[in-house]
């Protein structure tokens, strides 16, 4: 199977500040698309965009995925940019390995807001140019997104993406968008506050998945890739 050639096409990539979103920009600018950069820290997407070769190859927007606006605005800001949006890569998202009574009700709402609801209106927001364009949605969703694992509510949001993923997937395929749930496993970013084993995944092992996806023949969906290090057991 022959890969797509993606020189030219626009990706717009949420949570690209860091680690996996970062990786994932810097693989697709690298395949020759040009990425718009969305996150909440400004200065860090200026500074990425930068270095992925400036205005004719990268924008950096500021963007709350929490806030319908503002997604709104990220992809009026990608389209305006560069014409459309082939690519949606919706990564933004947080969590803590903490128990039922080690997290707060507080951080509950705002993961399960950033990590659903975000991921959700995210896909609104782009869909219509997506759909346009016969693109491709691309959701970070977690091996914690397929078995249970402990960690009060991240689990719970994880199947929550996985789920959005398919009914997002039977909704869309017969208009040509194809929908894609990476599901990592342990990942060396700062995510994890604690450090992580010497043997995770690194950033780039997810990056490599989403290219891969991305640059499948159109005939062909890639619907799931989970990653996991090879000497992770659950």
């Amino acid at each position: 199977m022959q890969n797509e050639d993606v020189t030219g096409r626009v990706a717009l990539i949420t949570g690209a500040s860091s680690g996996i979103g970062e990786a994932i920009a810097r693989e697709l600018a690298g395949a020759g698309m040009r990425v718009v950069l969305g996150a909440r820290r400004l200065e860090k997407l200026e500074a990425l965009a930068a270095d992925l070769g400036g205005d004719d190859a990268a924008r950096a927007v500021q963007l709350d995925v929490t806030d319908w606006q503002s997604c709104q605005d990220a992809v009026a800001a990608a389209v305006d940019a560069f014409g459309t949006i082939d690519a949606l890569v919706v990564n933004a998202g947080f969590g803590a390995p903490r128990g039922w009574l080690e997290s707060t009700p507080e951080h509950w709402r705002d993961m399960v807001l950033t990590n659903v609801y975000g991921a959700a209106i995210t896909i609104r927001a782009a869909l219509p140019t997506l759909t346009q364009s016969k693109g491709d949605v691309l959701i970070t969703s977690s091996v914690a997104g397929r078995r249970v694992l402990p960690g009060s509510l991240y689990s719970t949001t994880k199947h929550a993406a996985t789920a959005m993923a398919e009914a997002l997937r039977q909704e869309v395929a017969e208009q040509g968008v194809r929908v894609t749930s990476i599901e990592p496993g342990m990942v060396d970013t700062p995510f994890f506050d604690n450090g992580v084993p010497d043997w995770s995944l690194a950033p780039q092992d997810i990056a490599d998945a989403a290219l891969f996806a991305i640059t499948r023949p159109r005939r062909a969906t890639v619907t799931t890739l989970t990653v996991r290090p090879t000497a992770q057991t659950v």
